[in-house]
């Protein structure tokens, strides 16, 4: 495959990746919210772990689908992310501008939840979805790494 092909290879993953996130984070909410019309009670929270300490020292008081969905779905939700940007984006191979690029994503996605009020800004979602970049990251580093290796 030539470098030409490989790039254009690689936008049309990130296109899907982030039309993907866009349908799990926007329709997912429209279309399953458990229970509730969207924007209508719409909540917030702006305190750093005040949704995840809950989850994770009084789990006796959420159903297991719960726990594992605010939890770990917001982790694995961005897993893939830790990957592919840092693989389109030579300048997010290092961890402090990767981290920022992630950030700015999931700051711009809550917004947008914020603003349309479909699904809920939480700072908790941002930490967690920062958490499973960070581990594509480490997947991706790992990967890289073992590839020099190989090469010497």
């Amino acid at each position: 495959m030539n470098e030409r092909s490989w790039l254009h290879s690689r936008w049309m993953l990130t296109i899907v990746a982030c039309m993907a996130l866009l349908y799990v984070l926007i329709m997912g909410n429209l279309l399953f919210v458990s229970g509730r019309t969207p924007g209508v009670n719409y909540q917030y929270n702006l305190v750093p772990l005040e949704t995840i300490k809950p989850l994770l020292f009084q789990k006796n008081r959420y159903h297991t689908e719960a726990w594992v969905k605010n939890l770990f779905g917001n982790i694995v939700l961005f897993i893939p992310h830790g990957i592919w940007i840092p693989w389109l984006f030579r300048r997010c191979r290092k961890f402090l501008p990767f981290t920022g690029i992630v950030v700015l994503l999931l700051l711009a996605v809550e917004i947008m939840q914020l603003i349309t009020r479909v699904g809920s800004f939480d700072v908790d979602d941002i930490i967690l979805n920062t958490v499973g970049a960070w581990i594509g990251y480490i997947g991706f580093a790992l990967f890289i790494f073992s590839q020099r290796r190989t090469r010497k």
